[in-house]
């Protein structure tokens, strides 16, 4: 099961790297052309705008499992070993929660942007499309905190903190 997971994970990350590669092409293309030819991608802005929610909601999947998001350890560290479980529980629970509202309220979002017909300026590309798929990032990283507390409350120590964060025992 755990290298399954680790499959997925490393398809969404690899997912996130793609969608960042778009945006940094097309934001190259487009100033390359805008100032040399005082030409523009049609649509650019809006590509660029909705990838970039994109690869930040898959991104968040991957960083989300792994615990390697921005932490603030001097409580942690300061926890015997099994304040340390529970308050990476507490902060699990927690994260799952958000997400969870957060992918509910996008998952509105999206068929809320779906029924609108919400289209894009120049190309009047259907913005409904470009949710879903950052919906999809969003609902990918609620799943994979699930998996992590299931990982936590069951074998607190296979679940490995990020580098920075292990500390002299």
């Amino acid at each position: 099961m755990s290298i399954l997971l680790e499959k997925l994970v490393r398809a969404i990350e690899l997912g996130a790297s793609a969608f960042l590669a778009a945006v940094t092409g097309v934001m190259f293309v487009s100033v390359f052309l805008r100032y040399l030819f005082s030409w523009s991608i049609p649509d650019s802005y809006d590509f660029v705008r909705l990838v970039l929610g994109i690869l930040i909601l898959w991104g968040l999947a991957g960083t989300s499992y792994r615990g390697e998001h921005i932490t603030v350890d001097l409580l942690w560290g300061a926890l015997p070993r099994g304040g340390r479980i529970a308050l990476d529980i507490f902060a699990t629970v927690v994260t799952l929660a958000g997400l969870g509202v957060f992918a509910w309220m996008m998952g509105a979002k999206v068929l809320s942007t779906f029924e609108d017909n919400v289209v894009t300026y120049d190309l009047q590309l259907p913005v409904w499309i470009y949710y879903l798929v950052a919906w999809a990032g969003l609902a990918a990283a609620a799943v994979l905190v699930l998996a992590r507390l299931v990982r936590l409350l069951s074998a607190p120590d296979s679940v490995e903190r990020a580098p920075h964060a292990h500390t002299a025992e």
